[in-house]
């Protein structure tokens, strides 16, 4: 079981910056990727970055040059450096942890949630 508590949301201007920190406990030895993810108002979950446990990287289209995740194994934490925030960025971001399965399946813990609002 693997627990996943995200931190750092909160209210910003246009052009501004927030970090983002998700901090996984538990039996955390199975998981390679871990993520973020975020969710506008009446629209779908959204890939935002990943990264692998080797330290490869994923980003959104819509977030490059933007915003740089990175990790940090030995504090099994995840961060989210985000620069240059626009109105389009405001939503709910989800911290993600992938555990390996047998025969390549994989299961999907989230995090709850922290708000990121950004002000025009």
């Amino acid at each position: 079981q693997v627990t996943l508590v995200e931190s750092g949301g909160g209210l910003v201007q246009q052009g501004g910056s927030l970090r983002l920190a998700c901090k996984a406990s538990g039996t955390i030895s199975s998981i390679d990727t871990m993520g973020w993810y975020r969710q506008a108002p009446e629209k779908q979950r959204e890939l935002v970055a990943t990264i692998t446990n080797g330290g490869s990287t994923n980003y959104a289209d819509s977030v490059k040059g933007r915003f740089t995740i990175s990790r940090d194994n030995a504090e099994k934490k995840v961060y989210l450096q985000m620069n240059s925030l626009k109105p389009e960025d405001t939503a709910v971001y989800y911290c993600n942890a992938e555990e390996a399965l047998k025969f390549g399946a994989t299961f999907d813990y989230w995090g709850q949630g922290t708000q990121v609002t950004v002000s025009s």
